[in-house]
């Protein structure tokens, strides 16, 4: 299925800001289109979940990306990669997100369908931005990555999943610090800086 409308995934994400749940009737009746109209354009629930959330966890990255390159270099510890500080960052952003804690709390299963599914629209959007704001450190630093950065960045999406949604997952409390040493430890090892 192609992108649907943007008007349509701007409204779902508004909806899920002013923590409302996303229902397809109310949202076509908030966008004056038929209900058959908004399932022809952007599909179902779920798939409109996914666009909504991530267009916002999208906007997110990009923002915490904009606040890192604006730190002076001095307020980061020395030798810290970029994609490093910014994936933490993010993923503390997630944890504490009204719309995903909202919709993990309230629609478990269906979070969690709609957040890791390979063929969804969250998890691959991460993906590919991972995979960018990797290959930006490979590129100013001169690295050679032991596997491919698509491939990294996959390890890393899934790895922080399953921290960030663990109290789903795995009815454990979500433990970011254990998440930021395991994924800090991958990456430098990849990059070859773990010796360093």
């Amino acid at each position: 299925m192609a992108e649907p409308p943007v008007e349509i995934v701007r409204q779902a994400a508004r909806t899920l800001l002013e923590g409302r749940r996303l229902d397809t009737g109310t949202l076509a009746t908030e966008l004056s289109i038929a209900r058959a109209t908004l399932f022809r354009r952007a599909g179902n629930r779920d798939a409109i979940l996914g666009e909504a959330v991530g267009y916002l966890a999208r906007r997110t990255l990009r923002a915490i990306e904009r606040e890192y390159d604006a730190r002076p270099a001095e307020a980061e510890p020395p030798g810290r990669l970029r994609c490093l500080a910014v994936s933490e960052d993010f993923r503390y952003a997630l944890s504490t997100a009204g719309v995903v804690r909202r919709l993990l709390d309230e629609e478990p299963a269906t979070a969690i369908r709609v957040f890791t599914d390979p063929q969804g629209r969250v998890q691959p959007r991460v993906v590919e931005d991972y995979t960018a704001l990797f290959q930006r450190d490979v590129d100013e630093l001169g690295l050679v990555p032991q596997v491919p950065v698509p491939l990294l960045a996959l390890a890393v999406v899934r790895l922080g999943e399953s921290f960030l949604y663990s109290d789903v997952l795995a009815a454990r409390a979500p433990d970011l610090k254990a998440a930021t040493t395991v994924i800090d430890a991958l990456v430098t090892s990849v990059f070859g800086l773990d010796g360093r």
